[in-house]
């Protein structure tokens, strides 16, 4: 069984932009702006954050930030080409989701909203229940039952959504064609995609947490290192020499740590200064 608290990120990563929940309330961003997605800096009262991510074609980079305050209403910025920031008026959330185009909400009682692009069925999650975590990846949602078993919905080209069998699962992560499960034990699960390598996480052990990027999956280690898996061009899974890491994010080619004194620190595409992160401070840490 997982715990019955729901998960709650203080690190997104999208495709070109990055967001951080400080321990204050407020919310950093950096990276592209061109939708006003890092337009963040007058959130208050957040307790947790998600970031739309989409996956490196040329002909994509559009994107979205959510927020989710502590009296359980949602706020997002950003691309709303289809609706996917029209969350104002969602109350009771207790966690949130963004993939491409899409926000997703548990509510407190663990039923899930969506809002957003639905050509493929990955916002059908109305019938939903008991879920205490929800993972968005460009073109399918997944959710994380109390009893720790797995559903998804959306895109199953690559088999992505076959998830039905996990059981001990206590967290999960969504990328480009690919989904991650975190087992209670400490091992990993991941179905979909592995064109780079993105699934080859089964020898991984003591893993504390796991983030899935488009193309690649990252991984933290029990003791605050960190390790990473499948596309490399642009060094997002050059995370070996971390330490001291307590919460992780990948974006599309980038990848997050947030270190135990509240600073962060980031690989990969830079190529929107979207790993400017050196100089944030105070960031929510993990309780």
């Amino acid at each position: 069984m997982v715990s019955l608290a729901f998960k709650r990120h203080v690190l997104a990563a999208g495709r070109r932009h990055t967001v951080a929940l400080k321990a204050d309330g407020t919310v950093v961003a950096a990276g592209d702006n061109r939708c006003g997605q890092c337009e963040v800096s007058e959130w208050r009262d957040i307790v947790a954050v998600a970031a739309g991510n989409v996956h490196m074609a040329v002909n994509t980079g559009n994107s979205h930030t959510v927020g989710l305050r502590s009296d359980g209403t949602v706020i997002a910025r950003g691309w709303n080409k289809h609706g996917q920031c029209d969350v104002s008026h969602w109350r009771d959330i207790a966690a949130v989701a963004a993939g491409w185009c899409r926000t997703v909400g548990v509510k407190s009682d663990g039923t899930v909203i969506a809002a957003g692009r639905n050509l493929e069925g990955e916002c059908n999650v109305s019938e939903w229940h008991d879920v205490v975590e929800v993972a968005a990846g460009d073109w399918h949602t997944v959710g994380l039952r109390r009893d720790g078993t797995v559903m998804a919905v959306g895109n199953n080209r690559y088999r992505q959504c076959e998830v039905g069998d996990w059981r001990g699962v206590s967290s999960v992560a969504a990328g480009y064609l690919h989904t991650v499960g975190l087992r209670s034990d400490g091992t990993v699960l991941a179905a979909g995609s592995n064109k780079f390598g993105q699934c080859e996480v089964h020898g991984w052990r003591r893993v504390a947490a796991i983030a899935a990027g488009s193309l690649h999956t990252v991984g933290l280690l029990e003791d605050g290192t960190v390790v990473a898996t499948g596309w490399n061009r642009y060094g997002q899974c050059d995370v070996r020499e971390w330490r001291g890491i307590v919460a992780v994010a990948a974006g599309c080619a980038h990848t997050v740590g947030l270190r135990a004194d509240g600073t962060v620190v980031a690989v990969g595409d830079n190529s929107h200064g979207q790993c400017n992160v050196a100089d944030w401070h105070g960031i929510l840490v993990p309780g």
